[in-house]
């Protein structure tokens, strides 16, 4: 079905280690992404039941060669010299029909060398989650991993209670991360973090070979493409919850949807994660926090650069410092795209500050603030602007706001800015309790609602009745407040 190569293991072993997975009891198929399949290359596509063998890892697919990866990283601002992938393993790449190069991944598939004690296995609710949000993700444009396959694995793991398992199948663009660099770095051997450096400049970055500093090039590269990600999240209200440097991809993905959700009632201080206690990975830290991680990433680099001492690190900063600004300029320009605003508009951020300044005052549901203002940008018809102040409990504030934003809106007189708003504003999110109600359902063995909800969040613009009725907020009762981690 596909044809697997192995780039990753000319890289030097401390890096990754062999391993093979654990087979489980009763492998099931629950969901498999023929679309992503195709894209990957795969043209016979097998059985379910063979599926359900492949991506458990009773079997393996045909090619398939398991490792684990091996990185370190910084969690919640403590370094741990070495994590890797206690429950995963890459089976290999595949060149994909545009030619990028794409690993595949079981995640939950058994111990390996990097376990560190934990069982390797996953429960079936992170499968479902990782599945629902990263293809969410995908549909919009947010780079992301992509979910290839679930299978539950007819076998019971324990975490704080006893829940049934699964296997989740990732396809990535790399797996590498900051954390891979620094599990590089700690080990002091120069010539294994230049052979990881120049893998990374090779698969991702090419242009970087040609600079007169490859790997500060690579650093502003990975730099660029984090300002671009974290921008891109804040704009849905979506909140990773563990942005630890182990979860960072260099490839600027979006990986590892562990306590991940998205915002619902605006507030910047908003945490999902129910193991941040402090708000480190709070809604707006996200920026400080990518730009710490790249600090961390720089570090590693320095002993590669072209100058060394004083000079290296004055570079580096130098390029750490202006992840504000290119932030800003990512973030400016999808403020304007959600606002129907000019493209170039010197009013968005203003205007932006503007609007969340009322949805906190108001109690005001992201999603729906701007999917009601995108249908009113399109038509100013009254029945819109009552629907955007029947969501606030401040409506003289949002009324003020909608004068001064109505004066610089261009979007219903742009057909093009009028689809760039249609495009950044989503009306249906993977809503925190339609996740809940289909893990829950799953776990009594009925994956229809999962099914569905998965229909819905592929097609995040469809504005059909039951489209809308899964689109719509959580009540009071509802309200999911933390999500968790699967490890």
């Amino acid at each position: 079905m596909l044809t697997f190569e192995h780039d990753y293991k000319t890289l030097p072993e401390p890096l990754w280690a062999a391993c093979q997975p654990t087979p489980v009891e009763t492998p099931t198929l629950i969901a498999f992404n023929q679309t992503l399949a195709h894209t990957l290359g795969a043209d016979d596509i097998p059985d379910d039941d063979t599926l359900a063998q492949w991506f458990a890892g009773n079997t393996l697919p045909p090619g398939a060669e398991p490792v684990a990866l091996g990185y370190a990283g910084h969690q919640f601002g403590n370094f741990v010299p070495q994590l890797g992938d206690g429950r995963a393993l890459l089976l290999g790449e595949v060149i994909d029909r545009q030619g990028k190069r794409r690993d595949i991944q079981l995640k939950g598939s058994g111990r390996t060398p990097f376990s560190r004690g934990g069982d390797g296995r996953s429960p079936l609710g992170p499968v479902l989650r990782e599945y629902l949000v990263s293809e969410f993700m995908a549909a919009i444009g947010v780079p992301t991993t992509r979910a290839l396959a679930a299978v539950a694995s007819g076998e019971q793991v324990r975490r704080q209670l006893l829940e049934p398992g699964a296997v989740f199948t990732r396809v990535a663009s790399s797996h590498v991360r900051v954390g891979t660099f620094q599990f590089a770095a700690a080990r002091r051997d120069e010539q294994i973090l230049k052979s990881l450096a120049d893998y990374v400049i090779k698969r991702h970055y090419p242009e970087a070979a040609s600079a007169a500093d490859p790997y500060l090039a690579l650093l502003e590269a990975v730099a660029a493409r984090q300002a671009a990600l974290i921008a891109r999240w804040m704009s849905v209200g979506f909140i990773h919850g563990v942005m630890n440097t182990d979860n960072t991809s260099v490839a600027g993905e979006t990986i590892d949807y562990g306590p991940c959700a998205f915002m619902e009632q605006f507030d910047p201080r908003k945490v999902f994660s129910s193991i941040d206690q402090g708000g480190r990975y709070a809604f707006e830290n996200q920026p400080g926090i990518a730009q710490w991680n790249l600090a961390r990433f720089a570090e590693t680099l320095l002993p590669l650069m072209k100058v060394q001492g004083d000079e290296a690190v004055e570079q580096a900063t130098e390029v750490i410092q202006r992840f504000s600004d290119v932030f800003a300029a990512e973030q400016r320009t999808l403020q304007a795209d959600k606002l129907g605003l000019t493209a170039n508009s010197e009013q968005a951020s203003d205007l932006m500050a503007g609007l969340e300044t009322q949805m906190a005052r108001g109690g005001m549901d992201m999603t729906a603030t701007f999917d009601a203002l995108t249908q009113y940008a399109a038509s100013f018809d009254a029945q819109y602007h009552d629907a955007l102040l029947s969501l606030t409990s401040q409506p003289d504030g949002l009324t003020t706001w909608l004068d001064t934003w109505q004066a610089e809106m261009v979007a219903g007189k742009d057909s093009a800015r009028l689809d760039a708003m249609r495009r950044a504003n989503p009306i249906i999110i993977p809503r925190n309790h339609r996740v809940q109600e289909a893990i829950e359902a799953a776990y009594k063995g009925n994956y229809a609602p999962f099914h569905t909800l998965l229909e819905v969040v592929t097609n995040p613009y469809d504005g059909s009745t039951e489209a809308r009725r899964l689109a719509a907020p959580a009540t009071s009762s509802e309200q999911v407040l933390r999500t968790f981690c699967g490890t």
